[in-house]
């Protein structure tokens, strides 16, 4: 079984930077999709950024531009570099990993296309 764990959150201003972190327990597979998804109060789990094993990334559009997603694919890690942060970026966020038949993601990554999950980390972005 998978572990993902993450790491980073936190408070900030707006405008401010975080990095977040997911480290898998295990490998998962040659292919694979890793990401993260985000979910304030009151609203649906929403994808934020993804990235697969051949290193192709997809970002939601509200975040694209700002937030950076990468990986180190021999320690089995996932990092999330967030500028220019947001009060809308306020929401939990997890860390979230698949493997896949095929070397990509989906064109849009969804909860259900995910088998594992962390337990997730709070960020919180003051105006």
């Amino acid at each position: 079984q998978v572990r993902l764990v993450e790491s980073g959150g936190g408070s900030v201003q707006s405008g401010g930077s975080l990095r977040l972190g997911c480290a898998a327990s295990a490998y998962i597979y040659k292919t694979y999709c890793m990401g993260w998804f985000r979910q304030a109060p009151g609203k649906e789990r929403e994808g934020v950024a993804f990235i697969d094993s051949r290193d192709n990334t997809k970002y939601a559009d509200s975040v694209n531009g700002r937030f950076t997603i990468s990986q180190d694919s021999a320690a089995y890690t996932v990092n999330l570099e967030m500028n220019d942060l947001k009060p809308e970026d306020t929401a939990m966020y997890y860390c979230a990993a698949v493997g896949t038949v095929s070397a990509g993601c989906a064109e849009r990554p969804a909860p259900p296309d995910f088998d594992y999950w962390g337990r997730g980390t709070q960020v919180t972005v003051s105006s």
